[in-house]
């Protein structure tokens, strides 16, 4: 029986990942055979019209998920395929539920947890099938690709969701609350001795109880257990300059991320990442040793972290503030005792400059600068709830996908609320996933009264998905909805003038205006070179003047009740 069900990896030379076709087949099969253990079943439908698959595997034949959240059970979530050229977790993970359902003894040992996965998450990449997508890594000799159907890289999709696929990650992501979750991945940068690198939930981002837990205890268990197998670990190699020696920091992974769209549901994320100058055979092994090593530090812990998960919950439905931006404490490194190869520079053949290289004839180790404290940067006053208008519903979309509670507004009212006016905005000059995304928003908060209309929304915070809701609704935070464009129409003034008619109204309105005329006394200060151009003087009269005014321009559109 176990040869009849070895997987494509385990098949070949092991230099061979598995195709999407062969990979669904397997589970099919394995599934039949053993259906007290293993459901498998399609969950939703990429951009491309391919099936995704996603398998639950429970030693006691529970897959109901009510059934498993009413009894508190821990779920663990294992990701795989995001990125389809980096496919070890793949093959991995169909040796690993091979292994769960036909040996007892290791079935019997998940207990109560639930072992939750998706077997080939871009099932779109994985069609495009090829040897030359990556250019810096070593096998397998066929692979799938970064991009899906659409050209969209998934691991920046979570909190936008242009792919269906994203879509169907936040549904399913919810519908199981997973309190662990481990995506498989492999990394590109410098060169050093490890295998296997990870990239965990920033602990200050993920704060409170959890963070402290997975800083002091979590982590520093899973780096002395991949040790015990043979497999050191490392924090992923993220240099502060051209190589480690002068310190590595850790990544801090927005919500765009699989482990910061966790975070926002209060899960411990891991995203591990094996060394892509590594043999395929020793990333399959090392990924599939850190799987099973975050597996079973779950089910050990299982029940604490649930706890935690929901105290964390508790406390963030009468928070009075919340963070939404964090950024790295230079001043206060720890330390990491590191194993790297010399870095070195020599002239390149190519051009007239010198290049990096890392000399393998001088390895080391000694203890370098791991930059991994994030303060938070910016904290909100946390508002009683938001007000969503109902048009902008790509927003109320996403919020609904991730359980927040929404409240219809029954009847037409006026209400003075909280308001954000776009003070300042940095947007990139070129496209970043299909968006235009917006780098620096400076923002004045202000109260004005609005008309909140019947069939609106309210988004309360005393709720569990409190931080969901606050991270996508504050503009300032990392990944916000609003960074990604969704409300960009409110940047564009809808009404112009004529320049030969205005000039004399702005003349009546400086005159009409206190306000308006210390703002641009001010204004022709600061911007004496302006004032040749007709244009700029007229846009500043006309954008700041009360006669003309726009409410809508320049206003983000989300209120709040404070």
């Amino acid at each position: 029986m176990l040869n009849a069900l070895q997987t494509p990896f385990e098949k070949g030379n092991q230099n061979q990942t598995t195709t999407w076709s062969d990979c669904i087949a397997w589970y099919d099969n394995l599934a039949h055979q053993y259906p007290q253990v293993l459901r498998f079943s399609v969950v939703g439908t990429s951009d491309a019209g391919v099936p995704i698959h996603a398998g639950v595997i429970s030693a006691d034949g529970v897959f109901d998920r009510a059934r498993i959240k009413a009894a508190g059970r821990p779920v663990f979530f294992n990701n795989n395929g995001i990125h389809p050229g980096e496919p070890e977790g793949v093959d991995a993970c169909m040796a690993l539920v091979r292994d769960l359902c036909q040996q007892p003894d290791r079935l019997a040992a998940l207990g109560r947890t639930v072992f939750l996965f998706v077997p080939l998450y871009n099932v779109d990449g994985a069609f495009n099938r090829a040897d030359t997508s990556r250019v810096n890594q070593d096998g397998p000799e066929s692979f799938g690709f970064r991009g899906n159907s659409r050209h969209l890289d998934l691991n920046r999709d979570f909190v936008k969701c242009d792919t269906l696929t994203a879509q169907t990650f936040n549904k399913l992501f919810t519908e199981w609350d997973p309190d662990v979750m481990v995506d498989t991945h492999t990394s590109n940068g410098a060169d050093y001795s490890y295998t296997m690198t990870l990239i965990p939930t920033q602990a200050d981002k993920l704060g409170g109880g959890l963070g402290a837990f997975l800083r002091d205890e979590m982590l520093p268990a899973l780096y002395a257990e991949m040790d015990r197998r043979g497999w050191p670990t490392c924090p992923y190699v993220n240099p502060v300059k051209d190589s480690p020696d002068d310190g590595i920091a850790d990544f801090l992974e927005t919500a765009r991320f699989s482990t910061g769209y966790a975070a926002l549901h209060d899960t411990i994320g891991f995203m591990p990442e094996t060394h892509m100058l590594k043999p395929f055979a020793d990333r399959y092994h090392s990924m599939r040793a850190l799987v099973e090593t975050a597996l079973d530090f779950t089910v050990a812990n299982g029940d604490r972290i649930v706890q935690m998960r929901r105290a964390t919950r508790a406390a963030g439905r009468t928070r009075r503030e919340w963070p939404v931006h964090w950024a790295m404490d230079e001043a206060n490194p720890s330390t990491f005792r590191f194993k790297g190869y010399a870095a070195k520079y020599k002239a390149s053949v190519l051009g007239d400059y010198q290049r990096l290289y890392y000399d393998r004839n001088e390895p080391f180790e000694r203890d370098i600068a791991h930059y991994n404290r994030f303060p938070a940067d910016v904290v909100v006053p946390a508002p009683t709830a938001y007000v969503v208008p109902q048009q902008w519903r790509e927003a109320i979309e996403r919020l609904r996908w991730n359980g927040v509670r929404l409240e219809r507004v029954e009847a037409e009212r006026t209400q003075e609320v909280s308001v954000y006016r776009i003070a300042a905005l940095t947007t990139r000059p070129h496209a970043y996933e299909g968006h235009m995304f917006h780098d620096d928003v400076q923002l004045e908060r202000v109260r004005e009264t609005v008309v909140i209309r019947a069939g609106d929304y309210l988004v309360p915070l005393d709720q569990d998905q409190a931080r969901y809701a606050v991270e996508t609704l504050e503009p300032q935070a990392h990944d916000s909805f609003f960074r990604w464009g969704f409300f960009n129409s409110v940047l564009e003034k809808k009404e112009a003038y004529s320049d030969y008619v205005f000039e004399d109204e702005a003349e009546r309105l400086l005159a009409a205006e206190p306000e308006l005329a210390a703002k641009f006394g001010a204004w022709k200060a600061a911007n004496p070179d302006l004032l040749k151009d007709q244009g700029a003087v007229l846009d500043f009269i006309f954008a700041n003047c009360a006669r003309w005014r726009e409410p809508e321009w320049r206003r983000y559109p989300v209120f709040m009740i404070d």
